[in-house]
């Protein structure tokens, strides 16, 4: 049954679309995350492994929160790693252990996940009409800064 939402479509359709890309860069953004708490080393190992968890368990709710806002306009979330990594901007990395090249990865992501979605606010407000993704993507948009700011002050 379709939703009644007060979206055409077509709206709805590309709403849809744009988020399952938004799900796939949050997912592998998790995975990436918790590749680097399983191989982090280093004399601060346990505060990174600490930090790392509570970033992909932070990140898994996003992912949740995103494939149910597609499916809540009517349409179906992805969810296999094939198409995952087909739709991703983000891309997967080299195996590493060495602290400052995951962090510099995470801010690349995170720093480009804020960037992007910005473009994708201004696209829900002003071609698809949806005030409500387009508040739901400032929200991400802001926990993307902050996970952003957090990784910069360690690399200082």
């Amino acid at each position: 049954m379709k939703a009644n939402i007060g979206l055409t479509e077509k709206n709805s359709q590309a709403i849809a679309e744009k988020l399952n890309i938004i799900l796939a860069d949050e997912f592998l953004l998790s995975l990436k995350t918790r590749n680097y708490h399983w191989n982090v080393e280093g004399s601060n190992f346990m505060e990174m492994h600490k930090f790392y968890e509570e970033l992909y368990d932070e990140l898994d709710e996003i992912v949740d929160e995103v494939a149910e806002r597609v499916r809540t306009l009517g349409h179906y979330s992805e969810g296999r790693m094939v198409d995952f990594l087909k739709l991703a901007n983000l891309e997967e990395e080299a195996y590493t252990n060495d602290q400052k090249k995951q962090l510099k990865s995470l801010l690349n992501d995170h720093e480009t996940m804020v960037r992007q979605l910005r473009k994708d606010i201004d696209l829900m407000q002003d071609k698809y009409k949806d005030a409500g993704n387009a508040d739901f993507l400032t929200g991400l948009m802001e926990k993307h800064e902050k996970w952003a700011w957090f990784i910069r002050s360690y690399l200082k």
